[in-house]
């Protein structure tokens, strides 16, 4: 159960981040019901995770999730950098949170 709220968790990072950029482009309502709410909803599930976790892992896990994510979407949306340096890095982030998630 605590997986799912890590996971739900990320996803609302994620959405955070997208708001926050779209917010920084242009100061909308939405953008900045996306950004505050994203990183709202985010915080609360990490909280709830908290319950059924170990702190360390959940959180580790939690943000490996989250900035991988967040690079991916802004490398596909919002056109940033796609070089393979930076690609490799994504996946060495993966590969960890894949190995802490195993071992917990």
């Amino acid at each position: 159960m605590g997986w799912l709220f890590v996971f739900f968790a990320a996803v609302s990072e994620i959405l955070g981040v997208v708001g926050l950029k779209k917010y920084s482009q242009s100061k909308t309502m939405g953008s900045g019901l996306l950004y505050a709410g994203g990183f709202g909803s985010s915080f609360l599930f990490l909280y709830i995770a908290f319950r059924y976790l170990q702190v360390s892992v959940a959180y580790a896990v939690w943000i490996g999730i989250g900035t991988a994510g967040a690079v991916i979407i802004n490398m596909i949306f919002f056109g940033e950098s796609k070089g393979k340096w930076r690609i490799a890095s994504v996946f060495l982030i993966i590969v960890g949170v894949v190995g802490l998630k195993a071992l917990s």
